[in-house]
């Protein structure tokens, strides 16, 4: 079969290749699946770079999420069937033709949802929903995040929507603010603008923020804790342009505020299995009823993955950018 491969790490742009590989057998509790679309995530790529939390010996695979149909069962495996179509995240080595999943982490798909939303299902939009609940934020609570026009930054901002959660988001540029509200997505200020934060503080009003989720890194970082109220908690999901934050101490200090980590990856497994399955239901009823979107950008064969992983990175995009064999 056909997989991604890199065998040094740097930036996947260069240094990503397409070989062939002997096809993986499923093992006890596991099946194999035969894949049909895996997005690209940034922390796909940090991988690939060798700068993410988790790092692969060489020659390595690549990619984490997938959806796919079941190949082959592996022994002790009764919940699934061959032929049975799902998703699967936190998966490596899922830029491939097939590849070897547990049972116990995949999520059957229901035939009214395609594809392209099946294929994006499960790492992003549950670490957000995730990152939401271990928030305890009520209804009617301020949150502010850097990176608004990420993915994870819409979904964030949605699913509180729904919740009843209010969002202030922060990109980089005016033309993120536009890019969201065509998906309906308001209350966006641009950092590149004078005075914004004043223009922050109009749409709280007098609300305290309680909580600021910073994706970005370096003096983004600051920017963040500086809006959020005496008492408040800064989360890290990300460092897209740093990997060191630059906090006043001030702000740390006379806010009293916590800063602290959030990585989906330990967090969802260490949840209990009746948690995850709410979250999940929740997730797709979201989808079904619209206010939740996934969106793809562009799709993109093995063949071309240097050119899909730079793509990821391209200013404006309003999508996922999907793999598929």
């Amino acid at each position: 079969m056909r997989a991604v491969i890199h065998h040094e790490f740097g930036e996947p742009s260069e240094v990503l290749t397409v070989e062939d590989v002997a096809l993986p057998e499923p093992g006890e509790g596991e099946v194999r699946i035969r894949t049909l679309l895996s997005p690209i995530h940034n922390h796909d790529l940090w991988t690939i770079r060798g700068t993410y939390g988790f790092k692969p010996e060489l020659p390595a695979r690549a990619g984490t999420e997938a959806v796919g149909v079941i190949d082959a069962l592996g022994e002790g495996v009764e919940r699934f069937q061959v032929g049975q179509r799902v998703a699967s995240g936190g998966s490596f080595g899922a830029w491939a033709e097939f590849f070897v999943a547990k049972a116990a982490g995949l999520i059957p798909v229901s035939d009214d949802i395609p594809d392209e939303v099946a294929a994006q299902l499960v790492s992003m939009p549950f670490s957000a929903i995730s990152l939401l609940e271990t928030l305890a934020l009520s209804e009617g609570d301020w949150l502010v995040q850097n990176a608004a026009n990420g993915a994870v930054g819409r979904l964030v901002a949605q699913l509180a929507a729904a919740r009843g959660v209010n969002v202030v988001g922060l990109v980089r540029r005016a033309a993120g603010i536009d890019e969201l509200a065509a998906l309906g997505i308001g209350n966006v200020v641009a950092t590149d603008a004078d005075g914004w934060v004043a223009q922050v503080r109009s749409i709280v009003g007098d609300a305290p923020i309680r909580v600021g989720v910073d994706s970005v890194g370096g003096r983004a970082s600051g920017e963040v804790l500086s809006l959020l109220a005496e008492g408040g908690t800064l989360v890290v999901f990300g460092a897209m342009q740093s990997p060191v934050m630059e906090l006043a101490s001030g702000d740390v200090i006379f806010k009293q505020a916590t800063v602290k980590g959030f990585w989906g990856s330990p967090v969802n497994a260490a949840m209990p299995r009746e948690q995850r399955r709410a979250l999940f239901g929740e997730l797709v009823s979201r989808i079904q009823d619209g206010s939740l979107t996934l969106p793809v950008e562009a799709t993109y064969t093995f063949d071309e993955a240097r050119a899909a992983s730079a793509a990821n990175f391209e200013p404006g995009r309003s999508g996922k950018i999907l793999l598929r064999p």
